[in-house]
């Protein structure tokens, strides 16, 4: 009796475990010559360049990103891409006027800043008071900066993997409302970048429940030295004066485009950037150059003698930077998709080169996930599984059970240009895109073609952090 229990219960879970996922060795040797002609085009680098250059900074909600998305759409037609379209997303706008500021007094000079996104307007004059870190500020007691500024000066670390970013970031976005809680009337912070240039990087702040806004803004990294000089040698006084602020509702899109399967359409490997940008530059490595490089792979997927299984979609991800609103609208429209959705990947940092590859692929598809990795090694990428975590328009996708990949691009000097003026196409090695646009390629091709799945199921998650 025993042996039969034993028997059913072995059948049951035979039944039950997914079988192994593996890609064609056919595919293999298509994705190398896919590899190859994507080494040789510039394609990625001139869709990168007709963004930046006929549209410019596309703020979310402005007429510039409404441009954008026109362009985008015409972009993907020019292509060759089998169907195209738009799904509308709608956000509060938030508008940039004018910004400056000034010390005061005996050592009277102007201070290059730039008002934060989500800033309230406002003419604030005050004492500043100089935090060395986000926590000196959130420790400083309730009412002690009644009309003074709030001053951090924490000043981010360079990493090739960007990891620098999420203690600077945090001063921007929790900063503000230590402020408020402190008593100020603004708040000034180093601008969370690694360059030391008189450019100022902007970047979206919050301001918690309950709490009134206050005018916040980044100063450029040589003027926070300079504040912190004089605040060394006594009182300052500054005079800080933002005009910005919301304005409404408006709707942008998410637009797509998709390189048809040839014997499972409806199932789809999703790759992007976002179309969106800040103001002060042109946006070409945030995200100009991921726009660019998964429109020119999923061309040169489409153009390739043997057509993946699956369909290859690209999207131009709206509004990323005001609070991932095109990734969280994608998610929720396609909701009950997930499991037809292979696994999905975006590019959102820089155009630096591609160093390694990881994802979310359970155990039966670590067979497959491992051909990847090895047809992407004569790029020089390296495979670290376990490492790493989705983009971040994919990850509200992700939370809901969608397979994710990351392809880690060298991210060393991202954060020099990242939000500034200086965000510009000058920037981006045509050469180092290039090698993106191979990466994303391959890697989309096979996963698009493999015998089997990568994981997605609907089912709520906690995806790691890129």
């Amino acid at each position: 009796m025993w042996a039969a229990i034993a028997a059913v219960l072995f059948v049951g879970s035979a039944v039950a475990a997914p079988r192994e996922t593996r890609i064609p060795e056919a595919a293999i040797a298509a994705a190398g010559e896919l590899r190859e002609s994507a080494l040789a085009s510039d394609l990625g680098y001139r869709i990168t360049e007709s963004l930046t250059t006929e549209v410019g900074p596309r703020l979310a909600g402005s007429e510039a990103d409404a441009r954008a998305v026109k362009w985008a759409e015409a972009k993907f037609r020019e292509l060759g891409f089998d169907k195209v379209w738009l799904e509308p997303v709608t956000f509060p706008k938030w508008e940039r006027r004018s910004e400056q500021a000034e010390v005061l007094g005996e050592h009277r000079q102007p201070l290059n800043l730039t008002a934060l996104g989500g800033s309230p307007a406002g003419k604030v004059e005050g004492e500043i008071v100089r935090f060395a870190d986000l926590a000196a500020l959130e420790a400083a007691p309730a009412g002690s900066l009644k009309g003074k500024i709030a001053f951090i000066d924490y000043r981010m670390e360079r990493a090739k993997d960007g990891a620098g970013y999420g203690p600077g970031g945090r001063v921007r976005s929790r900063g503000p409302s230590a402020a408020i809680r402190a008593g100020a009337s603004a708040y000034l912070m180093r601008s969370a970048g690694t360059d030391s240039h008189r450019n100022p990087h902007t970047g979206i702040t919050r301001f918690d429940d309950g709490l009134t806004p206050i005018p916040s803004a980044a100063l450029a990294a040589p003027d926070a030295d300079q504040l912190a000089r004089l605040t060394a040698r006594g009182p300052v006084r500054v005079r800080v004066a933002l005009d910005c602020g919301w304005d409404g509702e408006a709707t942008s899109h998410n637009v797509i485009g998709e390189i048809r399967g040839k014997s499972k359409p409806e199932e789809v490997v999703v790759i992007g950037g976002h179309l969106d940008s800040w103001d002060l530059g042109t946006g070409a490595i945030d995200d100009g150059a991921g726009v660019g490089l998964t429109m020119a792979a999923g061309k040169l997927i489409g153009q390739s003698k043997l057509r993946p299984a699956r369909s290859i979609r690209v999207i131009a991800f709206a509004n990323e930077e005001q609070g991932l609103y095109g990734g969280k609208a994608y998610a929720l429209k396609h909701d009950a998709q997930v499991k037809q959705h292979q696994i999905g990947a975006e590019s959102d940092f820089g155009a630096g080169r591609i160093y390694a590859y990881s994802s979310s692929a359970p155990a039966h598809a670590q067979a497959a996930d491992k051909q990847i990795a090895e047809a992407l090694a004569p790029l020089g990428i390296e495979h670290t599984p376990g490492k790493g975590g989705p983009g971040p328009d994919i990850s509200p996708f992700a939370a809901r059970g969608l397979a994710w990949a990351r392809l880690a691009q060298d991210g060393s000097d991202y954060f020099d240009y990242h939000h500034t003026p200086d965000d510009t196409l000058d920037k981006i090695d045509p050469k180092a895109l290039a090698q993106n646009v191979a990466a994303y390629a391959v890697f989309a091709y096979l996963a698009a073609s493999a015998d089997g799945d990568f994981g997605s199921e609907a089912k709520q998650v906690t995806p790691p952090e890129e």
